[in-house]
């Protein structure tokens, strides 16, 4: 089934978690100067826009090298977002992605997995596959989801203090709970797609 543009940029702003991502951002860049802490969020959020957008031209041809189908990489970033899905519904101690390291953050876990994680990745993969002639469509929804996420990243502290703590929360299980719809969503359509492979092979 086709997606518009407008489904393909909410559906990147989903799996990019930007408002989930707020609590994370604000906690690790909290010690920083704010100038620097603006330069942080810059720079992990290009990075994050570069490693999506190389997914975009060469995702496809990695999978076609690996001998991996479309159904597999549904399977596994359902898989994946159910997962993540869970740790943002029932909040775990450590976060949703696990223990961080100290001092100023550089990738890992900003750009890498809290933006560009494993299911942003597949989500791009997916689109391109499905729908090749519509690279530049894709591209430019890349370019507008990852501007929402930018400026709503800069703004992390200042809607930390609006929203408040149990208002992030809030937000961050409703967050899981339509990454949780997506997630299955994505699981159907593997299965799906595996059993017709088998039918026609038969």
């Amino acid at each position: 089934m086709d997606i518009s543009f407008a489904s393909a940029v909410v559906i990147l702003l989903l799996v990019m978690d930007p408002i989930g991502n707020i609590p994370l951002f604000v906690s690790l860049l909290r010690n920083l100067e704010p100038a620097r802490r603006v330069a942080v969020i810059v720079r992990e959020c290009a990075i994050a826009f570069a490693v999506l957008l190389a997914f975009v031209f060469f995702g496809k041809p990695m999978l076609d090298l690996l001998g991996l189908s479309d159904s597999s990489l549904n399977i596994a970033g359902g898989v994946i977002l159910f997962l993540i899905a869970l740790r943002m519904i029932f909040k775990h101690v450590e976060g949703i992605f696990g223990d961080t390291v100290a001092g100023e953050p550089f990738i890992v876990p900003l750009a890498i997995p809290s933006i560009a994680g494993p299911t942003a990745l597949a989500t791009v993969i997916l689109m391109v596959s499905r729908a090749p002639d519509r690279m530049l469509e894709w591209v430019v929804a890349l370019t507008v989801a990852m501007a929402v996420t930018l400026l709503l990243l800069l703004f992390a502290e200042r809607i930390s203090k609006w929203v408040g703590e149990r208002g992030l929360l809030a937000l961050e299980r409703l967050m899981g709970l339509v990454l949780t719809a997506i997630a299955v969503e994505m699981l159907l359509r593997g299965i799906e797609a595996f059993v017709r492979q088998l039918q026609n092979a038969g």
